[in-house]
């Protein structure tokens, strides 16, 4: 059973004029009906709330060809650029489409509580990017950084019918919840963290994670509370082979 920490297959597709009944339920994005050509680049998601998000669409996009899509979420006191940052560096080598929305208040609702706000503002961005651009279905992964990374993976457990894929960078704990599906785990620590403590956040989680029967791919290093470049890269070329 996943335990919190230190504080700090489709399963079918919904419909998304409605929420769904479960707190922290994603909605399924419907697929671009023919996606158009889209201009390269970083671009707010003119979600028309008071804190945007911003996309990023990768150098040498072509609409006829998937391509592999990272929801990348912020840590604490962060904005939607901070959540881009450990993978905007390699977007265009990689092909990565990012999607980056911002947390409703200064970090993401469950960390401080219960699912909320951030949930639909997380749909609505989904669902931009979705509409507006050929993603591959199969390489769909959520990621994050400090409370970024530990909302990444309580959203990616609960909705793995949606997420192929998680990426957390030194996260704090997983939310408890029902869970769907088995997406494919990587976790990433230093092993001199002194805001989120390795020894009771990822070591914790790596061990609740694979008890639960989740193939995870964890990597330390020497360092501190950050994601250094390998460490994304690592990340990264994980995602794209499928593992």
């Amino acid at each position: 059973m996943l335990l919190s920490c230190a504080s700090g297959g489709d399963a079918g597709r919904r419909s998304l004029t409605s929420r769904p009944p479960e707190p922290g339920r994603l909605l399924v994005p419907p697929e671009a009906p023919s996606p158009a050509p889209a201009t390269p680049g970083l671009q707010p998601l003119a979600l028309g709330e008071r804190r945007d998000g911003l996309l990023y669409v990768p150098a040498g996009y072509d609409a006829r060809q998937p391509a592999p899509l990272v929801l990348m979420l912020h840590g604490a006191g962060g904005d939607a650029r901070g959540g881009l940052d450990p993978l905007l560096r390699i977007a265009d080598d990689q092909g990565l489409i990012l999607v980056a929305p911002a947390s409703r208040d200064a970090t993401w609702d469950r960390i401080v509580g219960s699912y909320g706000p951030d949930v639909a503002t997380i749909d609505r961005a989904l669902g931009r990017t979705f509409s507006g651009l050929n993603v591959d279905r199969s390489r769909v992964a959520v990621g994050g950084f400090s409370d970024g990374a530990s909302y990444a993976l309580s959203l990616g457990l609960g909705n793995g019918d949606l997420f192929t894929h998680v990426i957390a960078f030194s996260p704090g704990f997983v939310a408890r919840g029902p869970t769907r599906g088995k997406p494919w785990i990587f976790v990433s620590h230093g092993t001199h963290d002194d805001v989120l403590p390795i020894s009771a956040t990822s070591r914790r989680i790596l061990r609740d994670l694979r008890e639960d029967g989740y193939d995870v791919r964890f990597r330390e290093f020497d360092g501190g509370h950050a994601v250094p470049a390998h460490v994304g890269e690592e990340a990264v070329a994980w995602f794209l082979e499928g593992r």
